[in-house]
């Protein structure tokens, strides 16, 4: 896979390589995030992968101690008994622990990745993008969110959660890598430097991006092919308005826009203490740093 066209694109936009701690619920070897990886490092950011040794999908926010292998990794990327926590012998930014999504990010943050960076901590946070959506109800049991929340919440790092809809898990290595893959990888990277490109505070504090992106199919198979529109996570009847935007102060459900024809990815602004949706005054901070790149539904 090439992700070096991206190098040219990032002066244009304004974004320096930043310090990244990355997480998953689907397992460290799973291709979506090594493919989002890859993309993140050929956009010059500096990226620790720390992320559960298997798949540890609908564990929400459990965080539970590491323990030792007693049989291999997923996908046979690691040996059996290797340890409560392990690396790539080769690029060894790329880290497994043996335990819940939460806990890998928590152990990312504060144990794995600060000797890569002179004991500084990470900048950004980013989790998946998850093997299928995580849409309202399911937001409050997604080990992508539950990771996307802690970093947010615990740690006070502005974080993305990321998922896609095309379902079908894939090992790291699969060749070639299939085309949704990379169209993930390359929505999820833009939208992770558009956030760098707005500034710091990247968000605000307590906050956390659910990012729902369609199935890659149809008319949809193109990173350029695809819209973004600003959602909102759970049913607002009994909620506060919305930021005011496309017309209305009730943002669509994030359901709603990915089943919309048209290609289009919902943006949501999360509270990261509760994984709801974040109130008006956080939205309009969100809004307006992704202004440009925003779409309204038909």
């Amino acid at each position: 896979m090439r992700f070096e066209p991206l190098l040219a694109v990032l002066p244009a936009l304004g974004v320096q390589g930043i310090r990244i701690i990355q997480s998953n619920d689907d397992g460290w070897a799973e291709q979506y995030v090594r493919t989002f990886h890859d993309a993140l490092v050929a956009s010059g950011h500096d990226v620790v992968l720390s992320a559960p040794a298997e798949n540890k999908s609908g564990t929400s926010s459990l965080d539970v101690e590491p323990s030792a292998r007693s049989s291999p990794c997923q996908y046979d990327s690691c040996s059996a008994g290797s340890g409560p926590i392990g690396r790539n012998a080769t690029s060894p930014r790329l880290n497994w622990v043996n335990s819940f999504p939460v806990t890998a990010m928590r152990y990312g943050i504060d144990t794995i990745a600060p000797p890569f960076w002179n004991g500084q901590g990470p900048e950004l946070a980013v989790s998946g993008p998850n093997v299928g959506s995580n849409l309202f109800l399911a937001v409050q049991f997604s080990g992508t969110v539950g990771a996307a929340a802690y970093a947010a919440k615990q740690e006070k790092i502005p974080a993305i959660a990321f998922s896609g809809a095309s379902e079908g898990t894939l090992a790291w290595n699969t060749s070639p890598v299939p085309q949704r893959s990379l169209v993930y990888a390359q929505l999820a990277n833009t939208l992770t430097n558009a956030v760098i490109a707005s500034g710091k505070p990247y968000l605000p504090e307590d906050v956390f991006l659910n990012v729902n992106f369609p199935k890659v199919e149809g008319k949809c198979t193109q990173a350029s092919q695809f819209k973004w529109v600003l959602s909102r996570i759970n049913i607002g009847l009994f909620s506060e308005k919305d930021v005011e935007h496309c017309g209305s102060d009730r943002l669509p459900m994030e359901s709603s826009v990915v089943d919309t024809d048209g290609c289009y990815i919902s943006i949501s602004v999360g509270d990261a203490n509760d994984k709801t949706t974040a109130p008006a005054e956080k939205q309009a901070v969100v809004l307006k740093k992704l202004q440009k790149m925003l779409t309204c539904l038909p």
